[in-house]
């Protein structure tokens, strides 16, 4: 039953990075995703940045050892890329315990999740990706498998109707997600343990480069390494990859060391400005700007003007545009300011106006 959930998963990631190829490039080689797999930390101390989160999860997995329990119930939120993935397949491999990973989309019936859960082992990790979007059958059936470590299955209808009951084996369910907010009260509560994941310092991202280029076995120089840093997006999965790619271009256009003139040369090459901004980012600004006055404009109206879905444009483009102080949330819609006019080199030629009302 696990290899068919997992194929499930592999089917609906698929379909989402083909639905959004269009507007952001974020589809991977196998390469790709082998080097993804070898760059992962895999123990606690391997893991940099997010230092409070760390500390905790230090604590909760020492007290779950020394009453030896399973870790609670574990929540992670927060932006794609920053290391979700990574944090549960460490808290199975801290717990000496076996991870099984799917995604919300791919748990179709509630079928599925039994043949996942019944095949779990005491103290096993079961890590849904993208919990939020569970369905509401699915979700229902989590509950009691949550708090009481067991679940009824319903056959049959109507006379005929038997409940079989599903005795489970203690696990830790880790959920993750992008969207904390989608996520409905009463699966909320009964996480135990909630951690949210923020963008990565640039020292921070200096550190993971450093890192990850003695695994690729390359050498990069510091300031190489603190102008990819910059353009990061405060995500190591994007770093990670910049990474690859100036590899790529100091190898073909270069003697193969990774220094500043090479890096600005190969950021460049593939559209990444000084501010991290890509030409995905730069567009999502122009629409906003051209088609609606640099707004405020509506998600669905700008995702409309894209021809894109609103969650691919809330999901990955926004956040860091909202970090980095470039667009702001009014009770209206999505609106510029004064810093991506000025980086952008925009004219606000309606500001007089707008200040009138």
């Amino acid at each position: 039953m696990k290899k068919k959930i997992i194929s499930a998963q592999d089917i609906e990631s698929d379909k989402e990075l083909a639905g959004r190829q269009k507007l952001v490039n974020i589809q991977e080689t196998d390469e790709d995703v082998i080097l993804n797999m070898s760059l992962r930390p895999v123990k606690l101390p391997d893991f940099i940045g997010q230092k409070n989160l760390i500390e905790n999860l230090k604590v909760s997995l020492a007290a779950a050892k020394k009453r030896r329990e399973p870790v609670e119930h574990t929540l992670l939120s927060g932006p794609p890329g920053l290391g979700k993935t990574s944090l549960a397949h460490i808290i199975a491999s801290e717990m000496n315990t076996k991870i099984t990973a799917t995604s919300g989309p791919a748990i179709e019936r509630a079928g599925d999740l039994i043949g996942i859960l019944t095949n779990l082992s005491d103290g096993d990790v079961l890590f849904i990706d993208e919990i939020h979007r569970l369905s509401k059958t699915v979700e229902e059936f989590i509950y009691p498998a949550m708090e009481n470590f067991e679940i009824d299955f319903i056959i049959d209808k109507g006379p005929y109707a038997k409940t079989i009951k599903f005795k489970l084996k203690r696990f830790t369910l880790i959920g993750a997600t992008t969207r904390a907010g989608l996520l409905t009260a009463p699966l909320r509560s009964r996480f135990g343990i909630f951690h949210h994941l923020d963008f990565y310092e640039t020292k921070d991202l200096v550190e993971i480069l450093t890192r990850s280029s003695k695994i690729l076995n390359i050498h990069i120089e510091k300031n190489a390494a603190e102008e990819i840093a910059r353009r990061s997006r405060g995500s190591p999965r994007v770093a990670n990859r910049l990474l690859r790619r100036v590899r790529d271009w100091s190898q073909v256009k270069k003697d193969g060391r990774i220094n500043l003139e090479a890096t600005e040369e190969a950021l460049k090459s593939h559209g990444i400005d000084s501010m991290g901004l890509d030409n995905v980012d730069r567009k999502v600004i122009s629409v906003i700007h051209e088609s609606f006055g640099g707004g405020p404009a509506g998600i669905e109206s700008i995702a409309a003007t894209l021809n894109e879905e609103p969650d691919t444009i809330v999901d990955i483009v926004e956040p860091f545009l909202l970090k980095i102080g470039f667009l702001k949330r009014t009770p209206r819609g999505r609106e510029l300011t004064k810093s991506a006019y000025e980086h952008m080199g925009f004219a606000r030629a309606k500001e007089s106006q707008k200040e009138l009302f």
